[in-house]
């Protein structure tokens, strides 16, 4: 477990020993990969081109060209800032949508041992109203 290496937690956090809390092995690159999708382009003024653009999709229609846009966005960005993962395929499920929330189904394999994990991460968008407007 090398290659994943260490980090410290996000959110940043102390220990019980009054320090910064790190993580390690499969639970530093799960959440490397929520920070990576939690942060917009142009949210970190040191590496402004860091994050996903999923979300200037929050209030694009929750629709099949809305669910490939996301996916595309979800595959660049993790691609490119998360090294240690091989992805395997980015799912959108409207299951929740209705209350808001699209879930983006990742599901990758680890460089270092080939072991396939996913990932679901929450995209909270605006619902659509009643009346269809």
């Amino acid at each position: 477990m090398d290659f994943i290496g260490r980090g410290v937690s996000f959110p940043v956090r102390t220990d019980a020993t009054g320090s910064l809390a790190l993580v390690e092995g499969d639970r530093e690159i799960v959440e490397s990969i929520r920070l990576i999708l939690a942060t917009a382009p142009g949210e970190r003024p040191m590496r402004p081109e860091f994050g996903c653009a999923i979300h200037d999709l929050v209030f694009a229609p929750a629709d099949s060209t809305t669910a490939g846009q996301i996916a595309y966005e979800v595959r660049q960005s993790l691609e490119r800032w998360e090294p240690r993962i091989d992805l395997t395929d980015v799912v959108v499920d409207f299951a929740e949508v209705a209350n808001g929330t699209l879930l983006i189904d990742i599901r990758y394999t680890l460089r270092t041992t080939n072991d396939p994990r996913n990932l679901v991460f929450p995209f909270y968008v605006i619902p659509p109203h009643e009346d269809g407007a």
